[in-house]
């Protein structure tokens, strides 16, 4: 059955060609490993392009994206001024070693240093959201001399070894040897309380009565960091109640420990903000961040530093690099990155797109489709919470399902699919992430085909 929506011809958009599409495809399946797959139970979409919030195939199908690639295309694909700095820096210089100071290496840490909260004024460059993470514990480790990490269930911090042994969810099941020096304990999440809770309130305190309760019963002389996502990402988009954050930052400085916030996901824009961290008025000593602070145009990521921690290697080498830390095609894509936000005003937009336009949206959604739990999110990030009975929360899915058990969310991702609409599906979810430079009239777009796909849905429900 042909899915999708017969593309707009448009100055970047190839005819269709279904030959090629097929050579694509049969290359990709005899030689790429994909990540996060059984090889052999994949069928990959062949991409012929994007521009913007859209992508297409070789039949002729078009896709409005609301996952902006794995949420880092903040900006959408194909800036044409992201696009012309990337090209303006290959012309220059291609690469260049991490050891020396680079014009666009410098601009980049300068930009970015401008807009993360507090004194978090020195950036260290990775890759990649991953390694972000794998430096930032391991700047923390060193700076307390403590070898223990407090991280929450219901969470993901990246596919690297110590990265993926602090994340919450069962992506880390296959890795994790319980010898990661890593603790979890429960973060609030009010819709599915751990702690009994009826109301916001109830839920912040209770979780933060449990995380110093956990911290004391381990040992805070053990303990060097606590690693929270701001606003919790694949996991659910649940945000914070007011106070958690704050509370969290207390129980650090009261016990000695780091407080790691990573903003992969939920920095440059997605909340509304430059930052996550601003909407809950909070400085963590390390921030991790990659994904939207070049729209994915180029790999990068990196830790911004507090001054505490920054001093502590100003004369001790830190132990750690990466060959291509910094690299000059990635930070000019960030520099191109961040102007274009600040001068199409795109963090207001997506803020106010969120407020005035998708969260109500959803909201009337939930209130026709029984599938519909639970809408939450801020911004361009927001999550709806599919689920076989309103009155019981059971979710569409079991945790984790797979195969079979899948097959209702399944039929709900097919069916946004045919609708001209890619969505996001994790567990029991989707999630509403479109570039933050969407449109409104694309946003209504990607919603119609959202509330014909969740008809699938509400088929499974009692």
């Amino acid at each position: 059955m042909r899915t999708g929506r017969a593309l707009t011809l448009g100055p970047m958009t190839p005819q269709p060609n279904p030959q090629v599409g097929a050579a694509v495809k049969a290359a990709d399946r005899k030689h790429v490993f994909h990540s996060w797959s059984a090889q052999e139970l994949i069928d990959p979409l062949a991409v012929a392009g994007a521009e913007g919030s859209y992508f297409w195939d070789y039949d002729g199908n078009r896709y409005l994206d609301f996952t902006s690639g794995l949420v880092y295309t903040n900006i959408g694909y194909q800036h044409p001024k992201v696009v012309a700095a990337i090209q303006e820096q290959a012309a220059k210089m291609t690469t260049f070693a991490p050891a020396f100071a680079v014009e666009s290496r410098s601009e980049a840490a300068r930009l970015i240093a401008e807009r993360t909260p507090g004194d978090l004024d020195k950036i260290f460059f990775t890759n990649g959201g991953a390694d972000a993470v794998e430096h930032a514990l391991r700047m923390a480790r060193l700076h307390t001399g403590r070898p223990k990490v407090l991280s929450a269930y219901r969470s993901y911090h990246g596919g690297t070894q110590q990265a993926i042994n602090v994340t919450g969810d069962p992506r880390r099941w296959a890795s994790d040897s319980g010898t990661a020096g890593v603790v979890r304990f429960w973060a609030p999440y009010l819709y599915r309380s751990r702690f009994y809770a009826q109301n916001e309130e109830q839920e912040c305190a209770r979780a933060l009565e449990h995380l110093e309760t956990t911290i004391q019963f381990e040992g805070p002389e053990t303990i060097a960091a606590i690693i929270l996502e701001t606003v919790p990402g694949t996991a659910g988009i649940m945000l914070p109640p007011a106070g958690y954050l704050a509370g969290v930052r207390e129980l650090c400085d009261r016990y000695g420990i780091v407080f790691v916030l990573d903003e992969v996901m939920a920095g440059f824009g997605r909340t509304g903000e430059w930052f996550a961290a601003d909407l809950y008025d909070v400085t963590p000593d390390l921030l991790t961040f990659a994904k939207g602070v070049n729209s994915g145009y180029v790999p990068l990521g990196g830790v911004a530093i507090s001054g505490a921690i920054a001093d502590t290697f100003g004369k001790r080498p830190y132990p750690g690099g990466l060959t291509y830390s910094g690299h000059p095609l990635a930070c000019a894509a960030a520099v191109a990155t961040i102007n274009v936000m600040e001068e199409e005003g795109i963090v207001a937009h997506a803020a106010k797109l969120g407020a005035d336009v998708v969260g109500p949206a959803l909201r009337e959604l939930a209130e026709r489709h029984p599938s519909v739990g639970e809408v939450r999110g801020v911004g361009m990030f927001w999550a709806l919470d599919l689920v076989r009975d309103r009155e019981t929360r059971e979710p569409l899915v079991p945790y984790n399902a797979a195969g079979e058990a899948n097959a209702p969310m399944a039929a709900f991702a097919a069916a946004a699919k045919a609708n001209g609409l890619w969505p996001f599906v994790n567990m029991n979810r989707t999630h509403v992430v479109p570039p933050l430079n969407v449109s409104e009239a694309e946003i209504k777009e990607g919603l119609a085909a959202l509330d014909a796909a969740l008809t699938a849905a509400d088929a499974h429900t009692t």
